[in-house]
């Protein structure tokens, strides 16, 4: 599969990756076995970049791709978590931010330079190495924060990125950046600090192209990696713009179904499912180093991968502009 570079720097990433949100059992209960038969799946393929957090589960999906990498040569894959989120031994719940029979930890916010190292030795105990190959600052931005944004991002500009820095320069990550899926954010701490990859969910998709406007530009001109995930924008682009087709994590409005038929009607014009559409804008993005597939069923995955490896026909990229 074919291989991109982050930014400036020596980590490279399979052109797909894997999203390990449902390892964590977001919105149903996986099993050991079958969350080892989809990453066996994505391996078997020739996927070599994973992507998890401590979010999802409150660690539930870094232990179990954490068991699935181990034995397998540290430079044969190429792994990302990310920081922000800090756990701490917590009661068992039965659900917590969409995902069922959580790891019991407890969850707090900290972006500072402590905050983000103990996170990071944390995430490191967990998936069982030493070097991560890219460390995301996960969820900072208004979106997740509110009000108290203003004070978590001066903690990350002062300290966390400065750490961040830090760990790089000892070797135990090779490249850092932000894992968000909001534009304005990724703008904001461009302005003061550098970094290295945008993990953006959401805003840079076929039928959500609002990085365009002054994201994408900006990425270009300071050598930043973006890493696509959310491609399908909450399902609808993948089930089209059926009766309770969900567009940003919310049931989608007139608006965005007569958007997507437009969409699938174009698609369709030129012999193109309308995810098979979807998946292909990501990845022919020339900031993309990578385009992120989130799955916990190896029939979902099959798919994607054969809508990745789809013949692209003439004709297809100025029916979708």
């Amino acid at each position: 599969m074919k291989r991109n570079r982050i930014g400036r720097t020596e980590v490279e990433v399979t052109q797909l990756s894997f999203g390990c949100s449902g390892l964590g059992n977001l919105y149903r209960k996986v099993d050991d076995e079958t969350a080892l038969a989809v990453l066996t799946r994505a391996w078997e393929h020739g996927i070599r970049y994973f992507d998890t957090a401590p979010h999802y589960g409150r660690g539930l999906s870094e232990l179990r791709l954490g068991q699935f990498l181990r034995g397998r040569a540290r430079e044969d894959y190429t792994l990302s978590t990310k920081v922000g989120r800090l756990l701490a031994p917590g009661p068992q719940l039965a659900e917590a931010d969409g995902f069922i029979e959580p790891l019991p930890n407890s969850v707090s916010y900290d972006y500072t330079g402590d905050g983000i190292e103990a996170a990071f030795e944390q995430s490191c105990e967990r998936l069982g190495t030493r070097y991560v190959d890219i460390v995301y600052v996960h969820d900072i931005g208004r979106l997740t924060h509110g009000h108290e944004h203003e004070r978590h991002i001066a903690d990350l500009l002062k300290t966390g990125i400065p750490r961040l820095r830090k760990l790089q320069a000892a070797g135990r990550i090779g490249a850092y950046g932000l894992g968000v899926n909001e534009n304005e954010v990724c703008v904001e701490v461009m302005r003061s600090a550098e970094i290295d990859v945008i993990l953006l969910a959401g805003r840079l998709t076929l039928l959500d192209r609002s990085a365009e406007d002054e994201l994408v530009p900006l990425c270009r001109d300071r050598n930043v990696s973006l890493v696509l995930g959310g491609i399908f924008n909450s399902g609808i682009l993948a089930t089209g713009p059926v009766p309770g087709a969900h567009f940003d994590y919310a049931p989608a409005s007139e608006e965005i179904l007569a958007r997507t038929e437009d969409l699938r009607r174009r698609a369709e014009s030129v012999g193109v499912p309308l995810a098979t559409a979807a998946l292909q804008f990501a990845m022919r993005h020339p900031l993309a180093a990578s385009v992120l597939i989130g799955t916990t069923q190896v029939s979902s995955l099959n798919r994607n991968l054969a809508a990745a490896t789809t013949p692209w026909p003439p004709g297809a990229d100025s029916a979708l502009a």
